[in-house]
């Protein structure tokens, strides 16, 4: 790809990967900022997605390391899930080649909004860890699997989704489940990465200076959610969830 960055871009550059990776740490949704700034760089769009993956996969290793090494994740339990959402993703990243995923473009504000009104009218959800409603292995399978192919096929709103699941069904307080969805999001964001690296879709550079932001930024949103707890992420995961609804009713209404 003959794109030619100025020296004022690479600056940006890093402070949308710090801000993203923040951002995504701590609730998700980091590609509603990433993915704006390098289309309207003049990335063309697999270009983009492929050096978003690149750099956010960076954030989510940090911030799931970050937690596993608070204690927030057992990584231990994480291994079935690891192995469904590697399995989904790349299921779902093969596929999209051959089938539209714009309908999803259509149904996920829907059920992002569902959440959100969910969460505003039971207030309490997240804020401790409560009895699990979903054995620990079917949860792994079924949304390792599903979330996975998800995440590779299309993608916004991944994270929200596998907070709000670790949330409703196996009990997790807000903080955990954001700890645990970093590690799945990692699964996915490598998966896809390895896919995007295979059909040259990365800008390298680009990439590499994102990516220090991401971890920068990543390291402190992981950080403030370890000392701040479920309280504090329950109002930036509101927040981002509804970021997400507006850039996909955006995205649908521009084509």
């Amino acid at each position: 790809m003959d794109l030619h960055l100025a020296p004022w871009v690479y600056p940006l550059l890093f402070l949308t990967g710090f801000t993203s990776g923040l951002v995504d740490s701590i609730a998700g949704g980091g590609g509603v900022i990433a993915l704006p700034v390098l289309l309207s760089l003049g990335f063309p769009a697999p270009f983009a997605l492929g050096t978003n993956k690149f750099q956010a996969s960076f954030g989510s290793f940090t911030a799931a390391w970050h937690y596993t090494r608070q204690g927030l994740v057992d990584l231990r339990a994480c291994w079935w899930g690891i192995l469904t959402t590697l399995a989904g993703s790349l299921a779902g990243a093969a596929l999209v080649r051959s089938l539209d995923p714009q309908f999803l473009g259509k149904l996920i504000p829907w059920l992002l909004a569902a959440i959100v009104l969910y969460m505003i009218f039971r207030p309490q959800v997240g804020d401790a860890d409560r009895p699990p409603r979903m054995d620990a292995g079917t949860f792994a399978l079924l949304f390792g699997l599903g979330l996975g192919f998800y995440d590779g096929f299309f993608g916004p709103g991944t994270g929200s989704f596998w907070t709000i699941a670790y949330v409703m069904l196996l009990g997790y307080n807000f903080s955990k489940a954001t700890g645990y969805t970093k590690v799945m999001n990692c699964t996915s964001n490598l998966a896809a990465l390895a896919l995007f690296a295979l059909a040259g879709k990365v800008k390298l550079v680009a990439g590499l200076v994102m990516a220090v932001g991401q971890v920068t930024g990543a390291w402190v949103g992981a950080g403030l959610v370890v000392k701040r707890g479920a309280r504090f992420v329950r109002p930036v995961f509101l927040t981002m969830a509804v970021l997400t609804i507006a850039r996909l009713i955006w995205s649908g209404m521009a084509k």
